[in-house]
């Protein structure tokens, strides 16, 4: 079943056998925002149509929030837009996005271990978290025998919820966080690219 006919999160949970819980473990590393990315914003927000579709969400209000932190760890993640992945019949489909290690072959090899996987929904977070935790399960298995943590990110622009997938465990951040406290969501977001670097540096050394 594709990714996006997951609606409901009990099911999922129930389907794949993970337990759900919600802690606040989120983490902020601080991160400096260039002027010219809160001008822009600030005047997309003012002046554009930044929310009327999933698209739009993704194109206006997550995309640039996440290339931006992106951009400082380029040297060792791809961010992948609408990249099929694929596990099997029941765990398939094209989330918006995913944060994959870098390959040595260049950047258009989908390369092992995935970490980050990010959900756009109209305010449908039920549906959304739904998709995103189904998408964090193939992430996992399709890593094998890798120990990572995956984390995920449901958004519909203007809240961000955050949450992980350890073993068979996927907690739910308590806290969201809103891109109109700007410093604090990019803080977030830049520290959930900590755990992925930290992660893979680990990987690396073992």
């Amino acid at each position: 079943m594709a990714f996006s006919n997951y609606k409901d999160i009990g099911e999922v949970l129930k389907q794949f056998q993970v337990t759900y819980t919600e802690a606040n473990f989120m983490g902020e590393a601080e991160f400096s925002i260039p002027d010219y990315f809160r001008k822009d914003l600030e005047f997309m927000m003012r002046e554009a149509v930044v929310d009327n579709s999933e698209f739009a969400v993704c194109e206006n209000l997550i995309y640039p929030v996440i290339k931006e932190v992106w951009k400082t760890y380029h040297s060792k993640f791809v961010l992948w837009s609408h990249k099929s992945l694929t596990y099997d019949q029941d765990l398939c489909g094209f989330p918006e996005y995913i944060l994959a290690q870098r390959s040595p072959l260049g950047k258009f090899v989908f390369e092992k271990p995935y970490f980050l996987l990010i959900e756009a929904k109209q305010d449908k977070f039920e549906a959304g978290w739904a998709q995103c935790i189904a998408e964090m399960i193939a992430a996992q298995r399709l890593n094998d025998e890798l120990q990572v943590t995956i984390l995920g990110i449901v958004s519909n622009g203007n809240t961000w919820q955050f949450g992980k997938l350890e073993g068979d465990i996927f907690t739910k951040n308590i806290t969201p966080y809103t891109i109109y406290e700007l410093d604090k969501l990019f803080a977030a977001v830049n520290y959930i690219f900590q755990q992925c670097e930290l992660q893979l540096n680990e990987l690396v050394l073992a």
